[in-house]
C-alpha cells in the first residue's frame, strides 16, 4: 500500500465505523477503486487500524470507561459481546471471504439503507431506557446478539447494534452511545486476534518498516477521525434521526450494483 492509499482507508476507517453506514464496505469498496491487491497485509491493516478508532470512543467516553471499577458497566459488555465472539469464532474464515466481496456490499447496503429508511416509525413508542444503568444483563446480550449481522459485510455493525438497541427500548441517543461502547471488545478482540494469528502463521508482515509505518500512520488517522465522526453522530440523530443515513445506504448500494453488474467491480 502507497501512504496515499494509506491515508484514504484510515480515513473511510474513521468517518464509517461509528456511523450506520459499513465501514467494512466503504473500505472494500475504496480498496476496488484504488486498486489496492487484497493481499495478506492489506486486509491485515483494514482490521488493525480499528485500534485508532477503538481508542477515540475511550477518549471520548472516558469518564464511562475510566475507573475501571465500573463493575456492571464493564459486565454489560462482556455479556454483549459473547454472541460476536463465538460467531466470528467459529465462522471466521467464511466470513473472511465475504469480506472480498463487493456484490455483497451493495445487496447489504440497499436492504440496511430501506431498513434505516423507517427505523425511527417502527420503533416510535416511548422509549424506557433512557440511561446506560437500565440497560439489563437481557437487553445488553439481546443487543449483541443483533450486532452479529454485522458479520455480513455491508450490513454495518453500528446500524445492527443500534437497531437492536432500539428494538429493546433503549432512546436512540442511547442506542447510538452503547454501540460505541460494544465496539470497544468486539473491534479489541478482531483486532486481537488478527495480529497474533499474523504474528504467529506471518511474523513478517509485522517485521516490515513499511507495513509497520502503514499500521501506524492509519491508527493515527483513524482516531481523530472517528473523534471527530462521534461527535457529528450523536448531535445529528438526536436532531434528524436516520432517514439521511437511509438515503445515503440506498444510492450507494444502488450505484455499486450496477458497477459490479457491469463489470467494474470485481
Amino acid at each position: 500500500m502507497s501512504i496515499f492509499q494509506t491515508v484514504i482507508i484510515a480515513i473511510i476507517e474513521g468517518l464509517t465505523e461509528f456511523l450506520p453506514i459499513s465501514s467494512t464496505g466503504h473500505m472494500i469498496i475504496a480498496s476496488s477503486f484504488l486498486g489496492i491487491q487484497k493481499d495478506d497485509f492489506t486486509k491485515l491493516f483494514e482490521i488493525a487500524i480499528q485500534l485508532g478508532a477503538i481508542l477515540s470512543v475511550l477518549v471520548f467516553y472516558r469518564k464511562k470507561f475510566f475507573p475501571l471499577n465500573r463493575w456492571n458497566f464493564y459486565f454489560k459488555l462482556i455479556i454483549a459481546v459473547i454472541p460476536a465472539l463465538l460467531l466470528g469464532y467459529l465462522f471466521s474464515d467464511k466470513i473472511d471471504k465475504l469480506l472480498e466481496s463487493p456484490l455483497t456490499v451493495s445487496i447489504t447496503m440497499l436492504l440496511g439503507g430501506f431498513v434505516l429508511l423507517f427505523i425511527d416509525k417502527l420503533f416510535k413508542t416511548p422509549a424506557a431506557v433512557d440511561t446506560e444503568e437500565k440497560i439489563s444483563i437481557a437487553k445488553a446480550f439481546t443487543i449483541g446478539i443483533w450486532q452479529c449481522l454485522a458479520m455480513i459485510p455491508g450490513t454495518s455493525r453500528s446500524a445492527a447494534s443500534i437497531i437492536g438497541g432500539m428494538q429493546q427500548k433503549l432512546t436512540r441517543s442511547l442506542a447510538a452511545e452503547f454501540s460505541f461502547f460494544l465496539a470497544v471488545p468486539t473491534m479489541a478482540a478482531a483486532t486481537g486476534y488478527k495480529l497474533l494469528k499474523a504474528f504467529k502463521q506471518q511474523p513478517e508482515l509485522l517485521k516490515n518498516k513499511e507495513n509497520l509505518l502503514a499500521l501506524g500512520l492509519g491508527n493515527l488517522i483513524a482516531f481523530f477521525v472517528a473523534l471527530l465522526a462521534i461527535k457529528f453522530f450523536i448531535g445529528f440523530l438526536q436532531k434528524h434521526g436516520f432517514r439521511l443515513f437511509g438515503w445515503y445506504r440506498i444510492v450507494v448500494g444502488t450505484v455499486l450494483l450496477v458497477l459490479v453488474l457491469a463489470g467494474y467491480l470485481q
